[in-house]
């Protein structure tokens, strides 16, 4: 199960690792525009690919929206409503 702070920090090292934006991930904060940051609508595509394969989910059609990929945290909302979250502090990743 994940823990949101781990849903968020996977989702930042998802990013990190396949976006290459104007402002640096780690220096961007999570309402920040992604779009604003350069993000483009083909770039999208492989964030919601790995977001559906690292967190072992399937984002379904109608949530995909501009809004979704407008920031980390509506990224992190929705994987939140969509994975198991840990309420136990400490846990970590896929139980």
């Amino acid at each position: 199960m994940w823990e949101k702070a781990n849903i968020n920090r996977t989702l930042r090292s998802i990013l990190s690792e396949r976006v290459h934006l104007e402002i640096p991930v780690d220096h961007m904060r999570d309402e920040d525009d992604l779009y604003a940051a350069g993000l483009s609508s083909l770039v999208t595509v492989h964030i919601l690919l790995a977001v559906e394969d690292e967190f072992g989910i399937e984002i379904p059609d109608e949530m995909l929206t501009r809004e979704l990929f407008q920031s980390i945290a509506n990224l992190s909302r929705t994987i939140a409503e969509l994975v198991p979250v840990d309420a136990v502090e400490g846990a970590s990743g896929v139980a």
